[in-house]
């Protein structure tokens, strides 16, 4: 794996004076994959209009960007179905290329030393590695405790990761030496959760009756590399979690149905996403919101609700850092915030978006999902 510059901050490559010779060449544009109309709109993020349309499989989850740089690959995971596949897109002209049979990806990351990409297969509680280039099948790590296996982060050293188990309440720590599970940590609810129903008559809703367990989603390490913060859409919060040890040390109440984890590019800030709802597949204009927690004290510095309503999902930050790019999930939209006010601009897209990726981004290499360079 590429060296640590600095153990202090491992975003520090990531800022936005730090774009690679691999990407100056690339068009400027947003892709975002649309689940449910089996496509990918593209956005100039100049002039915020969707430039281009184009079909791709069944189901596209993510937009993950290849540990090289040099392609961006449309994770197309054919929902409960065996047709998946994955369609390569080609920065340079902004193209699809001729998809690839991969057997459910709903997400994709890869080892930080670049050798394997790492197929995240939810419905067979799986990671298949495959060749980073070819996606020819290397080797399978099972984790059968991990029902609805999905996002992921490596530790600083890249000798371990955490992948969330969406459905079991749980975090799985694999061993990315030995191609191990090393073992699974529950993360219980906390005692307080958001309030999802709106106000009537002037009186405080009351607050919904939650399961016993949460439904963890994005994860984030620390800039030092000592905690990982796990967004959790029950908990309407960010877990914290000591990798090494493996257990929890904290919890930061962000917002209702906490979802998804962004640092900025100075590597001081991370952007917490909630989706405005407990439910898989929610309402239009529910409670969305994104609260900015300050990584040095772990505390909510801002909190930007979506003016009217809205979905905040997935995304990443611009290669300046000036600008805030997600998808509203359940409002077929995309949000353009500004990171200083918390502005909110929106463009229309196809159906139900998902993982977008803004491209270029800065950083040395990626290990996937929607832009976690380093």
């Amino acid at each position: 794996m590429p060296p640590v510059i600095d153990p202090n901050n491992v975003y520090s490559e990531i800022g936005a004076s730090h774009l690679s010779p691999a990407v100056q060449k690339d068009l400027a544009r947003v892709y975002v994959p649309n689940l449910r109309s089996n496509d990918v709109s593209v956005i100039d993020p100049d002039t915020l209009k969707v430039v281009d349309t184009f079909k791709v499989g069944k189901s596209p989850q993510h937009v993950v960007p290849s540990w090289d740089l040099r392609t961006l690959w449309v994770a197309n995971n054919a929902e409960r179905t065996h047709d998946g596949s994955l369609t390569p897109i080609d920065p340079l002209t902004g193209k699809p290329g001729t998809a690839v049979p991969v057997d459910d990806p709903y997400n994709m990351y890869f080892t930080p030393d670049g050798k394997s990409a790492i197929v995240v297969a939810e419905a067979r509680k799986r990671l298949d590695f495959r060749d980073p280039h070819t996606m020819a099948m290397q080797y399978s790590i099972d984790v059968p405790q991990c029902g609805g296996l999905n996002h992921a982060d490596f530790s600083i050293d890249g000798r371990y990761a955490l992948f969330t188990c969406e459905f079991e309440g749980s975090v799985a720590k694999i061993d990315m030496v030995n191609h191990t599970v090393l073992g699974y940590l529950p993360l219980p609810l906390p005692m307080a959760h958001a309030q999802e129903a709106a106000p009537t008559n002037g009186k405080p809703a009351k607050k919904m009756r939650m399961p016993k367990k949460g439904m963890p989603q994005d994860v984030r390490i620390s800039p030092d590399g000592k905690r990982f913060y796990i967004a959790d859409m029950m908990a309407d919060g960010v877990f914290v979690v000591d990798g090494d040890a493996f257990k929890q040390i904290g919890f930061i109440p962000a917002g209702l149905g906490t979802h998804g984890l962004y640092p900025s590019r100075d590597g001081k800030s991370l952007y917490i996403t909630s989706r405005g709802t407990h439910q898989i597949h929610g309402k239009p204009k529910g409670k969305g919101s994104v609260a900015v927690m300050d990584f040095a004290t772990g505390k909510i510095t801002a909190n930007w609700p979506i003016p009217g309503g809205g979905s905040p999902d997935m995304g990443n930050v611009s290669a300046d850092g000036k600008w805030l790019w997600l998808s509203g999930r359940f409002d077929d939209v995309v949000y353009r915030i500004d990171t200083r006010t918390g502005e909110v601009r929106q463009v229309k897209v196809g159906q139900e978006p998902h993982g977008l990726t803004v491209w270029p981004q800065p950083g040395r290499y990626s290990l996937g999902h929607t832009g976690n360079l380093r």
